[in-house]
C-alpha cells in the first residue's frame, strides 16, 4: 500500500523501524540507536576529560592555570556545529589523519562538553572550600590524595545534576551530525518526510518523542547515580555515627583512671 493512502501515524508506525535504527543489521547503524551511541561515548569522554581538566586547574601553577581556563573560553565560545566541522574538514588538514563521521562528532562533542564539565567540576571543587582538604593534608595525606579521596567525591555528588543538564544538551546535539553525513535520527527522519509527502507534523513529532525518550534516559542514569551516592554517603555516616556510639559505650563501662585517683593512690602510706 502507497503512503499516500495511509494515515499520518501510520506511516510513522511503517516507517519506525528504520527511525528506530536504519537498516541494521543488514546495513550500518543509523537512526535513534546510533543517536544514542554517539550520546553514551560523548557524555563518557566528556565526563573523564573534563573531570581530568578540572583537577589539572585544581593542581596546577597559576600560568598554566590561567592557560587553560582561556583554552576553556574559547572551546565554550565556539558552536558545536563549527566545531564538528573544522573537526572533520580542518584535521585531516593539519595533521594528516583521517577520522571517520561518526568519530568526528564524537570528539567534538566530547571536547566541547568537557569545557562545560570542567567549569562545573572547578566550581564544586570551590565550594567544598579549604577546611576538608587542610585537615586530610594535616593527616598525612599528599594534596593529590586529598582532592582525590575528600574533595572529589563531594563534589560529584554536588555536581550530578549539572552534570546532567550538561549529557542531556550534548545527546540533542548529536542532531548537528548531519553536517558531516551521519545517518542519525535527525537525518533518518528528513528521508522519511522526503519518502512520505504531507506527514511532516506526524513525522516529526513522532522523532521528537524518541528525543524526549533518549533525553528522559541519559536524566534518569544522572538521577541514579544520584540515589547512589547519597545512599552510600547515609551508609558512612550510620557507620561513623555506630562506631562512635561504641566507643563511648566502652568508654563508659571502663573509664581511664584521672590523674587524680592515681596521684592519690601514690600518695598513700604503705600498710604496717
Amino acid at each position: 500500500m502507497p503512503d499516500a493512502d495511509l494515515s499520518g501515524w501510520a506511516v510513522v508506525l511503517k516507517q519506525l523501524p528504520y527511525l528506530l535504527a536504519g537498516t541494521f543489521p543488514n546495513g550500518p547503524l543509523a537512526g535513534a540507536a546510533l543517536t544514542l551511541w554517539m550520546a553514551l561515548l560523548a557524555c563518557t569522554g566528556a565526563t573523564v576529560l573534563g573531570i581530568g581538566v578540572a583537577v589539572l586547574l585544581d593542581l596546577a601553577p597559576a600560568p598554566l592555570a590561567r592557560a587553560v581556563r582561556a583554552l576553556l573560553a574559547c572551546l565554550r565560545a565556539i558552536p558545536v556545529l563549527m566545531l564538528v566541522f573544522w573537526a572533520y574538514f580542518l584535521l585531516p588538514m593539519l595533521a594528516g589523519v583521517h577520522v571517520g563521521e561518526v568519530q568526528t562528532v564524537v570528539l567534538a562533542l566530547a571536547l566541547i562538553g568537557a569545557a562545560y564539565i570542567a567549569q562545573v567540576m572547578a566550581a564544586g571543587f570551590d565550594a567544598i572550600g579549604r577546611g576538608q582538604r587542610n585537615a586530610a593534608l594535616a593527616l598525612g595525606m599528599t594534596p593529590l590524595q586529598a582532592l582525590w579521596q575528600v574533595v572529589l567525591p563531594q563534589t560529584l555528588r554536588a555536581m550530578l545534576p549539572s552534570l546532567g543538564n550538561v549529557w542531556v544538551s550534548l545527546a540533542k546535539d548529536t542532531s548537528l551530525a548531519y553536517i558531516v553525513g551521519v545517518v542519525e535520527l535527525s537525518t533518518v527522519a528528513t528521508q522519511v518526510n522526503g519518502r512520505s509527502v504531507g506527514y511532516a507534523a506526524q513525522v516529526f513529532a513522532a522523532v521528537a518523542l524518541l528525543y524526549f525518550f533518549i533525553c528522559v534516559g541519559i536524566e534518569s542514569v544522572a538521577a541514579l547515580l544520584l540515589a547512589a551516592t547519597r545512599k552510600q554517603q547515609r551508609r558512612s555516616l550510620w557507620h561513623g555515627a555506630a562506631l562512635t556510639a561504641c566507643r563511648l559505650a566502652r568508654t563508659r563501662a571502663h573509664p581511664p583512671p584521672t590523674s587524680g585517683s592515681r596521684g592519690s593512690s601514690r600518695s598513700r602510706p604503705a600498710p604496717p
